[in-house]
Formats: structure tokens, C-alpha cells, sequence
């Protein structure tokens, strides 16, 4: 599992623009909008969801959406979703609580995890995520995160939010 300073290597050489700041650690949205001051662009929550027969999603969305987990579950065609275990995210994503990111896809080089995104992160700046740790905040553009994405394999699936 990789490092924020090994994915940032990784950016880097796919020639990806990325900007870093620190920050105290932050576990939920309310915590991150009152440490990460004034960083412009999208703002995101992740989920990590796991359905009965073992299927995983990374659910990428504003940070303010709404999300009904059975309307969602619908949706995929997935069924009855759940919170992926601390010691799932672990072994699939290679990250803690709290660090859960789009960038953590890097760490599923099997493809497990289906990536969703919300649509409206296509409009406006760049997208804020943590960089495999909850103690920094990575902004990168949508076209640049768009190559990351197809540079681990992972190609989204879009969907409009609120369900």
C-alpha cells in the first residue's frame, strides 16, 4: 500500500498537477470544513460500501449531498448496501477511517471496488481529497483526476445526486 509522498511520485509521473496542505487530522465533513481554511473547488465525502455477496464501491459525492443508502443500492442493482469493515477498507483500499479517498484506488490493483462520482464534480474547480491520509488535503482538477483514474484501471460510474 502506498504512501501520500509515493502517490504523489505517481502523480507526478503521469504528469498529473496536484497541490498539498497539512492540517490536523479530520474524521468527518463538519471537521474538515473547520480545518482546511480557504481551499477552493469541490469539497467530498466518500463512502465505503459493500453489498451481501462481497461486491465493493467507493462512493465519491459533495460533501454536502444527501445519500440514501437503499435508494443507491437500487440504483447499482447492488441491493442492500453497508459500511465496508475498518479491516476491509484496510486490506482493499490500503487506508484508515477517516482517510478514506478517490485516490485509494491506486491500492486496488485487483479492481474490486467499482468508483462512483457524483456528476457535479465534472463543473467548477478542483477537487479536494486527502492523499491517502486524513491529515492533508490534495487538490487536483477534474481532468487530471479523470487520468489518474484510467491510469489504475478504475473507470467511474457517474451518477446524479441527490437519488
Amino acid at each position: 500500500m502506498l504512501s501520500p509522498q509515493q502517490l504523489f511520485a505517481r502523480l507526478d509521473a503521469l504528469g498529473l498537477a496536484h497541490r498539498s496542505v497539512e492540517h490536523a487530522p479530520v474524521f468527518t465533513v463538519e471537521e474538515a470544513k473547520a480545518h482546511r481554511g480557504e481551499l477552493p473547488g469541490h469539497h467530498i465525502k466518500n463512502l465505503f460500501l459493500r453489498n451481501k455477496k462481497e461486491e465493493m464501491w467507493l462512493v465519491v459525492a459533495l460533501e454536502d449531498r444527501l445519500i440514501d443508502l437503499k435508494r443507491l443500492g437500487d440504483v447499482l442493482g447492488a441491493g442492500r448496501l453497508s459500511f465496508g469493515s475498518p479491516d476491509r477498507l484496510r486490506r482493499t483500499l490500503g487506508v484508515e477511517p477517516g482517510s478514506v479517498t478517490p485516490f485509494a484506488v491506486i491500492n486496488d490493483g485487483e479492481r474490486r471496488v467499482t468508483l462512483v462520482l457524483d456528476r457535479a464534480l465534472r463543473d467548477g474547480g478542483p477537487i479536494n481529497a486527502h492523499p491517502l491520509t486524513n491529515t492533508m488535503t490534495t487538490a487536483i482538477g477534474f481532468a487530471d483526476l479523470t487520468r489518474f483514474f484510467e491510469a489504475t484501471g478504475h473507470s467511474p460510474r457517474w451518477l446524479d445526486f441527490p437519488l
